[in-house]
């Protein structure tokens, strides 16, 4: 394809993630968490760095995501664990909006 490691891939479609939502989303075979918080988009990985679940079916709460496993909260903005039993933070990638499509560089 010609892209490089850098190069965005369309996630999502706006009216997917609404604000203060968030949806979990492929790209290029990596789970990503994408959140709307007032209309800003932000992407990390979507597997929990305790023990694996998916952020995705844990909660939302300002820019804090919840995993429903056990508990661990990260910061939607940028990744890192905010509380435990987690302690390594998440990917988290560069978000564009393009006409109505959500792109991340993953």
């Amino acid at each position: 394809m010609g892209e490089n490691r850098m190069g965005y891939v369309k996630v999502a479609s706006v009216k997917d993630v609404p604000s203060g939502s968030m949806k979990g989303v492929e790209a290029r075979g990596k789970p990503i968490l994408l959140a709307n918080l007032s209309g800003k988009y932000h992407a990390l990985g979507n597997v929990c760095t305790h023990l694996g679940c998916l952020l995705s079916d844990g909660t939302l709460e300002g820019e804090t995501v919840t995993c429903s496993c056990h508990g661990s909260k990260f910061n939607v903005k940028t990744g890192k664990p905010v509380a435990g039993p987690a302690t390594k933070p998440e990917p988290s990638y560069p978000v564009k909006i393009e006409g109505n499509h959500v792109m991340a560089s993953v």
